[in-house]
Order: C-alpha cells, then sequence, then structure tokens
C-alpha cells in the first residue's frame, strides 16, 4: 500500500461477510499463527468457519461494523458492540479491529477506530503478546486495567480500558 491509495471507511453490508470473513481469517494468522502448531490447517484461522459468522452478526447487526477499503479492496474492519455483563469495565466494547499486514501503517486502522468509536470510553481484549497493537491502542488513550484471560490459540488477552 502507498500513500498515493485511496481509503475509505464505510459501514459493512451482508454482502461484505465474505471479504470480512478472508481478513478476519488472514489476520488472525498473520497476527496469532505462532500461537499453534500448524495455521494452515487449524480451524482458528479458517475462512469457511467465519463467512456464516459474519453473514448472521450482520443480518443480525451484532456489532456496529465498518469496513476499511483501500481502492476498492477490503483491507480491514472494525466492530463495536455493548456489553451486557457486570465485570464489564465499560459498557462499549472494541471488539474487532484487523487489518491485513501488508496494509500496517496506511492509516486503515487509526480511520476504523476514529469512524467506529471516536473518542468515547470502551473496552477491549488484545493479546498479551501483540507489542504492535499495545502501541496502537495506548496511542489512543488505552490502558491495562489489570484483567486478563485467554482465548483460542491466544494464551493471555489482556483488557485495555479507556
Amino acid at each position: 500500500m502507498t500513500t498515493s491509495d485511496t481509503l475509505e471507511i464505510r459501514p459493512a453490508h451482508r454482502d461484505d461477510a465474505e471479504l470480512i470473513a478472508t481478513v478476519h481469517a488472514t489476520s488472525w494468522r498473520e497476527t496469532y499463527g505462532r500461537f499453534v502448531d500448524d495455521p494452515e490447517t487449524s480451524p482458528w484461522f479458517a475462512v469457511d468457519r467465519r463467512i456464516g459468522m459474519w453473514r448472521e452478526n450482520l443480518d443480525q447487526d451484532a456489532f456496529t461494523t465498518l469496513v476499511a477499503r483501500i481502492d476498492d479492496e477490503v483491507v480491514g474492519f472494525a466492530a463495536v458492540q455493548a456489553v451486557d455483563d457486570p465485570a464489564a469495565a465499560r459498557a462499549e466494547e472494541l471488539a474487532m479491529l484487523y487489518v491485513l499486514a501488508r496494509a500496517h501503517g496506511c492509516g486503515a486502522g487509526q480511520a476504523l477506530l476514529d469512524a467506529v468509536l471516536g473518542d468515547r470510553p470502551a473496552q477491549l481484549w488484545v493479546a498479551a503478546d501483540n507489542p504492535r497493537a499495545h502501541a496502537f491502542y495506548r496511542r489512543n488513550g488505552f490502558h491495562p486495567d489489570g484483567a486478563e484471560s485467554s482465548f483460542g490459540p491466544i494464551p493471555r488477552t489482556v483488557r485495555l480500558v479507556r
């Protein structure tokens, strides 16, 4: 990606389900593939299982979901949801923000975060061993609150809040 490429942020549509699923699975493999023995066969990185999930998410408005497109190609997405959990630190959660590795540094992640969440208080979960993500969220006012968990192949996640 170059600085001359045109970045567009727009609401996700049902027709985007396959594209979002592809970005979701690909970015998971790029980021978390090191946590499994064989990323090529791990179900966590399979596109097919995510397509139906994303169709359902978009049909049911499970999240406020935006996509980032560069020159008509979806390179990232972000999803926010209300949190209905007494243990939650905030009432809103950035549930997902993923950008393909080849689009890192082009501004898509920042544009997605700004558009989907703005400067509202929120929480999110991030792999403890993901310094790039931690730096990004720190620049955007998030900090760890001490809560930890695990998810799928990720052995340790931490909650960030602002």
